[in-house]
């Protein structure tokens, strides 16, 4: 395991030495260009042409003149960032005739961030989409083309079209811990739901550190724990419970709901101090420099630890549900990078775009996205990556999980939630772990919201999908 983390952190130190401007700046700096031009002579070495794969001269370009496209992603996480503008800098380095400009996000709610840009008429030409579905029926989306939709193994499909590229398989969240601590103090992963409390107990009567660390004040991160509570409570139960809501037979005051916040109000006893105002973005410092003992997130986390302290020992274990099963998020999801129904309409533009997908999902240049997030790869060719052998444990839980699907914020048809309903859940939710709602109080409040929002949108009747 030492040695394993010695290579990684040499290699991470190297990748780390690429110096990035900023999600917004393009620009190229000194040791990039000797790097790309390394590359680049390589290839040609090996190809016996003058120029690198997926490269394109002037005279075979796919566009007839000078194109510029903008593209935006949910850039608040480090990993995903240095990825994105690696590999939008290695297209642009080859593609004469196309310039991909990243638009910063700022790490910010990428939703609303996404409306705002539709809102003032700046919605990008290639984005990250989340919320497909709805983008979809609003029609600000384009079909990928059959060529792009064979890349992938299994592409999530809309009436019978595809609109999104797969970035990787669904984030699978488990969680990832200090493994020499556990060590040191004798404490082993956890095997049934109850165990895994008593673990948190035996950390919290130590002392010397939280046995949780949650960065609450991003509502999105809220999610990861709500949806392994929802999992455990609601889908183990009914499967369709959303369907059943937008129907009328089941509602929010459901035992199941209820359930659902009794779990997390136990699983949150553990927390740090304070969780409710520590971003996401600096759950990594709690964790390297033993200020928690776990964490409960994605394998996107694991290039960050590491980044952070190259000698860190990661461990990593499901939670198992208390019924004993163990569901996991995993899958195909909805989102994934799309192009505009507008710049679809240019024909120039509609080439760039979709030539800038292909190039991002080429093993060489996807291997860059997957290797940053620690993903499980979307595409039919598979990029060869060295990985680490936790990731190689999460792939070995996925492929035993007794249910294995997206989030329950990423389901589409008849479980698809209503705009905005997802966020109004992890709001209400913080409000019952700070103990300024109760639960009765909160489900109450989620049924009203909820008849608000089916009144606009309800895929079982069609108000608001056609």
């Amino acid at each position: 395991m030492r040695k394993k983390l010695g290579l990684l952190s040499v290699t991470l130190a190297a990748a780390m030495a690429v110096s990035l401007t900023g999600c917004g700046d393009q620009s190229v700096t000194e040791s990039e260009a000797s790097s790309a031009a390394t590359t680049q002579a390589a290839s040609a070495e090996t190809s016996g042409e003058g120029e690198t794969a997926g490269s394109e001269g002037d005279a075979d370009s796919v566009v007839t003149e000078q194109t510029n496209l903008t593209f935006i992603f949910a850039d608040g996480d480090e990993g995903a960032k240095k990825s994105m503008n690696e590999i939008v800098n290695r297209f642009n380095e080859t593609h004469d005739m196309i310039t991909v400009t990243i638009e910063p996000g700022n790490g910010g709610n990428y939703s609303e961030l996404l409306k705002t840009k539709d809102s003032v008429g700046e919605f990008p030409d290639i984005m990250e989409m989340r919320d497909t579905a709805m983008y979809v029926r609003a029609g600000k989306l384009a079909p990928l083309s059959d060529e792009i939709v064979s890349l992938f193994k299994a592409p999530m499909e809309f009436n019978g079209e595809v609109y999104t590229a797969a970035l990787a398989g669904e984030n699978t969240n488990g969680i990832i811990y200090n493994k020499a601590y556990f060590d040191e103090n004798g404490l082993t992963e956890p095997a049934t739901y109850e165990e895994f409390i008593a673990l948190c107990q035996a950390i919290k009567d130590k002392g010397d550190m939280a046995p949780l660390v949650v960065g609450g004040q991003d509502l999105w991160h809220m999610g990861f724990w709500f949806n392994k509570a929802y999992d455990d409570q609601v889908m183990s139960v009914d499967p369709d419970f959303i369907e059943h809501c937008y129907d009328g037979s089941k509602d929010f005051s459901d035992p199941a709901i209820k359930a659902t916040f009794e779990e997390m109000q136990e699983i949150m006893e553990y927390a740090q101090e304070g969780w409710v105002s520590t971003p996401d973005a600096q759950i990594t410092t709690f964790l390297v420099n033993d200020m928690a003992a776990m964490m409960f997130s994605g394998t996107h986390m694991f290039g960050q630890i590491l980044q952070a302290d190259p000698e860190f020992e990661l461990g990593w274990f499901p939670v198992p549900s208390p019924d004993g099963k163990t569901r996991l998020v995993g899958g195909s999801g909805v989102g994934g990078l799309a192009i505009s129904a507008e710049a679809a309409q240019d024909p120039n533009k509609k080439a760039a775009a979709e030539e800038f997908i292909k190039f991002f999902f080429a093993p060489e240049n996807y291997k860059i996205h997957c290797e940053n997030m620690n993903a499980i790869p979307s595409t039919v060719e598979t990029p060869d990556m060295d990985i680490l052998p936790v990731l190689q444990e999460v792939i070995d839980a996925t492929n035993t999980a007794d249910s294995l699907t997206p989030m329950w914020n990423g389901k589409s048809g008849n479980n698809e939630l209503p705009p905005d309903f997802r966020n109004f859940t992890y709001k209400t939710l913080i409000e019952v772990l700070q103990g300024t709602r109760d639960i009765d109080s909160a489900c109450e409040e989620m049924n009203k919201t909820w008849q608000v929002a089916a009144e606009s949108f309800n895929p079982v009747t069609g108000v608001g999908v056609n």
